[in-house]
C-alpha cells in the first residue's frame, strides 16, 4: 500500500496538533496565522477522514476524546521530528524557541532569577518567559509550557513531580525578636490554605490560635515586611538564604526547620511535553537544592 494513501493533510495535521496542543481553537488560529473557521474547518476534514470526533467541544472549552488524546501523543513526536529535520537542513537548528513557565513571582525573583543564566548558557536557542501570577497559570489549557507550584501537589488534569523539597522555620527581624514574638503577628502570603502555618504548628506542639494574622499579596511582600519588623514569616529556606546569611532574618522561635510533604513541583500537561520544556525540566532536575 502507498505511504499517501494513509497521510492526511499537512494542514489538518498542523491544525489539529496546534488545538490539542492549547486545547483552543482561538490560540491555535493566532499561532498559525489563520482564522479560527479554518482551524475548525481543517480540524472537521481530519475527523472525517478518521471516522470519529478527536476533540469534545463545550459552551466555553474543549478537550480530546481519548481516540483523540491517542492519536496526538502518536503525531506529535512525527512532527517535531519533520520540523527537527526541516530546521537542521535549513541550518537554523538553533532557531529560537519561547517557553513560557508560570510560577509565583516570589519564587522567580529570590531563587529562579539568579540561576536562569545557567539554562540560558546551556540552551541558548530556548528562549525563557516567565509569567509571574498569584493564581495558578493553567497548564493543561495551554496558558503556558510548563509551571512552577508551590505545595503538597495533587492538581487535576496535570502531571507534577516535586524537584526540591523546601525547609520551613518561621523568621522575624532581630529587632522584633528582642521585643519579643508572644503576640505575633503572622505574616501570611495570599494562598488557598495556610498549608506551612498548619504543619509546623502540629509537628511543633504550638498553638496558634492567640496569634493575629496578616495577609498579604505574596511571598516577596512577606519577606520585605519582616525585615521591616512587621511580624513573624514562615520562612522559606530556599528563598530567604540571602537575608539569613546577612542577619536581616532570625529564626523567631527554638525550632528545628520543618521539612514535609511541602516543596517546588514542575508542572507539565498530561501531554508529552517539548523539546524546550524536556531541557527545562532536566535542568531543574540538574540544579535542585544548590
Amino acid at each position: 500500500m502507498e505511504l499517501h494513501q494513509d497521510l492526511p493533510p499537512l494542514m489538518a495535521l498542523r491544525a489539529f496538533e496546534a488545538v490539542a496542543r492549547h486545547l483552543s481553537f482561538i490560540k491555535a488560529a493566532e499561532e498559525l496565522s489563520v482564522t479560527q473557521s479554518a482551524i475548525s474547518h481543517q480540524v472537521h476534514k481530519l475527523e472525517q477522514s478518521l471516522n470519529q470526533p478527536l476533540f469534545i467541544r463545550r459552551t466555553r472549552a474543549i478537550d480530546l476524546t481519548p481516540a483523540g488524546e491517542r492519536y496526538y501523543r502518536k503525531i506529535q513526536p512525527a512532527l517535531a521530528s519533520i520540523a527537527a529535520a526541516t530546521r537542521e537542513l535549513r541550518g537554523d537548528e538553533q532557531q529560537p524557541i519561547t517557553l513560557r513557565i508560570g510560577l509565583l513571582a516570589s519564587f522567580g525573583t529570590l531563587w529562579l532569577a539568579p540561576r536562569l543564566a545557567g539554562f540560558n548558557a546551556r540552551h541558548p536557542q530556548i528562549h525563557v518567559e516567565l509569567l509571574p501570577s498569584v493564581q495558578l497559570a493553567d497548564v493543561s489549557a495551554g496558558e503556558v509550557d510548563l509551571a512552577i507550584r508551590y505545595g503538597k501537589g495533587g492538581w487535576p488534569r496535570v502531571q507534577a513531580r516535586r524537584f526540591m523539597a523546601e525547609k520551613l522555620t518561621p523568621v522575624c527581624s532581630p529587632a522584633f525578636k528582642a521585643q519579643g514574638v508572644d503576640k505575633g503577628p503572622l505574616l501570611m502570603a495570599k494562598s488557598h490554605q495556610p498549608f506551612e502555618w498548619i504543619d509546623w504548628s502540629a509537628r511543633n506542639a504550638v498553638d496558634l490560635a492567640h496569634y493575629p494574622s496578616v495577609m498579604l499579596h505574596d511571598y516577596n511582600i512577606v519577606v520585605e515586611a519582616a525585615v521591616a519588623g512587621q511580624g513573624i514569616a514562615m520562612g522559606r529556606q530556599h528563598l530567604i538564604e540571602r537575608r539569613l546569611k546577612e542577619g536581616a532574618l532570625v529564626e523567631a522561635f527554638d525550632t528545628p526547620p520543618f521539612t514535609g510533604e511541602i516543596g517546588y513541583w514542575l508542572v507539565t500537561p498530561e501531554r508529552p511535553p517539548s523539546d524546550a520544556a524536556q531541557c527545562f525540566a532536566q535542568w531543574l532536575s540538574d540544579i535542585a537544592d544548590t
